[in-house]
């Protein structure tokens, strides 16, 4: 079983290692990961959970909010 992982880890080295125009594309994937998870999220997503419950009260927020929407 070991042998085998060793074997697989070692095919995955050498193809990353031997790559040229891969580099550049996963580089590139990236850096656009990068911009919709942390630049977007600043930017678009506000966290409405701290601004409508306070400090301490999250949990009865959320559960309070469920059981009004649940009752529509």
């Amino acid at each position: 079983m070991k042998n085998l992982v060793t074997s697989i880890w070692q095919f995955y080295v050498d193809g990353f290692r031997s790559m040229t125009l891969g580099r550049t594309l996963w580089l590139i994937i990236a850096i656009k990961l990068f911009i919709m998870f942390f630049i977007l999220r600043l930017f678009f997503f506000p966290n409405y959970l701290d601004e409508a419950a306070g400090e301490g009260d999250k949990e009865d927020y959320v559960s309070s909010e469920l059981i009004m929407r649940a009752g529509r």
